[in-house]
């Protein structure tokens, strides 16, 4: 039994839906908190709105993960055959069932939250994410781009969740002033920049982990980037994703960022540091790769690169400049 639920929580990637609760406190915590309460407002969504958006994002990304590997059974079984768990400890039908419930809970808690805060556009996310992790996982993510685009933007939206929900509660309460005041910019300015990081650096993310699984992908006829370009084009752009994205956080840190730009400031130094430097490392993992377990460790600094570009939230808008 205790084997069954490992495996359980290994096929939801319990580890991913971590990060995600994590991202969702962070954005509401400690970027859209901040903002309100610089001109004066105090904390708007109440615990159980958020909660409920929380658990629709974390539900509907535990779904995603299951059906990923109900249809991926053939293409693990040739790159990572000691991780396959869909046909081996959980059957297909039992997978399918699982992610259907985990998809559909998600759905109803997510739209729960729209309906509280009467916000169509939050409706309309939580009721097309979940079928778009369906088709990218049967057949957007053998298609070339495509794949990686559908996963990049699914990320980038958490942000852009927690930006729309406290937009749509400030409509409620605050409907009458809020053309006056710059909150609804400010928060669509500084949680989609989040956003954005969360979008490049997962479809680069997904770039090397295409290179990753190219012997499977290339026995089931998968039209991945690695596949279609080659293996060096494919790392030409992954370097291009990356040179833009170290653009325009150079772009944000001397024209946008409200800090001392000197090494004094805590803010320079948690990006020179926190994020430009494992960027630059994982750059050089990605030239140096020969094998599938290089891509590995590739994608894995990228991912903790992440976690540390939203991490940043923490003394961006606190004043710990």
């Amino acid at each position: 039994m205790m084997e069954l639920l490992k495996d359980i929580l290994r096929l939801v990637r319990w580890s991913n839906l971590l990060f995600l609760i994590a991202l969702v406190w962070l954005m509401e915590n400690w970027v859209a908190v901040p903002i309100l309460a610089k001109l004066g407002f105090g904390e708007l969504l109440p615990w159980y709105t958020l909660w409920l958006l929380g658990a629709g994002i974390v539900l509907i990304a535990a779904g995603g993960y299951v059906v990923n590997d109900y249809f991926d059974v053939k293409i693990d079984r040739i790159n990572r055959p000691d991780a396959v768990i869909v046909t081996r400890s959980v059957s297909k039908p039992a997978a399918m069932r699982l992610s259907i419930s985990l998809s559909v809970a998600g759905a109803v808690c997510g739209i729960a939250a729209s309906g509280l805060l009467r916000s169509m556009t939050l409706t309309i996310i939580f009721v097309m994410v979940p079928g778009l992790l369906w088709f990218y996982s049967s057949s957007y993510k053998r298609l070339l781009m495509i794949g990686n685009l559908t996963i990049a933007l699914l990320a980038g939206l958490t942000p852009l969740v927690i930006a729309l929900a406290n937009v749509a509660q400030l409509k409620l309460l605050y409907a009458a002033i809020l053309p006056y005041t710059s909150l609804e910019q400010d928060l669509f300015v500084w949680l989609g920049g989040f956003a954005l990081f969360a979008f490049l650096l997962t479809w680069i993310r997904e770039i090397v982990k295409d290179l990753q699984d190219q012997m499977g992908d290339r026995e089931l006829e998968c039209h991945t980037l690695p596949i279609v370009w080659g293996e060096l084009w494919t790392k030409i752009f992954v370097t291009l994703l990356m040179v833009l994205t170290l653009a325009i956080i150079g772009h944000l840190w001397w024209h946008v960022l409200p800090f001392d730009r000197s090494w004094t400031s805590l803010s320079t130094r948690y990006i020179a540091l926190g994020i430009v430097t494992p960027l630059c490392c994982s750059l050089w993992l990605l030239w140096s790769a020969k094998i599938p377990s290089d891509y590995k460790t590739c994608q894995q600094v990228i991912k903790f690169t992440m976690l540390l570009g939203m991490l940043y939230s923490i003394c961006l808008l606190r004043g710990n400049y």
